[in-house]
């Protein structure tokens, strides 16, 4: 060979040994980028998945479907309320007889549960345990607030 080829081979296939491991080096960063990438879209989807499972929950905020109830027109119903929103807490029959000014005898006892129950089956008043009435927001506050 002639001596002025031999040092132009020896550049050429220095420079084709350079370009191949550049070549390499960024196939292999390729390579990572788009194992990196399918990642990526992974996650994308099961954002997309968990997004569109919460917005098919039903909402957990009460939100008023119904219309307010209506009580029957009799004014005891009226001062149930009132002796209610003047209360500390849930009242039995014969305590509300008795913040009514009502003899606590067994018929107006029993007229009272009845009225109370009918507020309870309204939707106006809760009864938490058997013959324990109270207003139905303070017992949703202590339905939430107890474990």
């Amino acid at each position: 060979m002639d001596a002025q080829i031999t040092p132009l081979l020896k550049r050429i296939e220095a420079r084709g040994q350079e370009l191949s491991t550049a070549a390499e080096q960024l196939r292999v960063q390729s390579d990572e980028l788009t194992t990196r990438l399918r990642e990526l879209d992974e996650e994308i989807e099961n954002l997309a998945v968990t997004r569109k499972t919460l917005l098919a929950l039903p909402p957990t905020t009460l939100e008023p479907t119904d219309p307010p109830p209506t009580l029957p027109a009799h004014p005891a119903y009226q001062q149930i309320l009132t002796a209610f929103a003047d209360a500390t807490g849930p009242m039995r029959a014969r305590d509300l007889c008795d913040r009514l000014d009502l003899a606590v005898r067994p018929k107006n006892i029993e007229s009272t549960r009845h009225k109370l129950k009918r507020m309870v089956n309204l939707g106006v008043l809760a009864e938490p345990e058997p013959g324990l009435f109270t207003q139905r927001a303070v017992a949703a506050l202590r339905r939430v607030a107890s474990p």
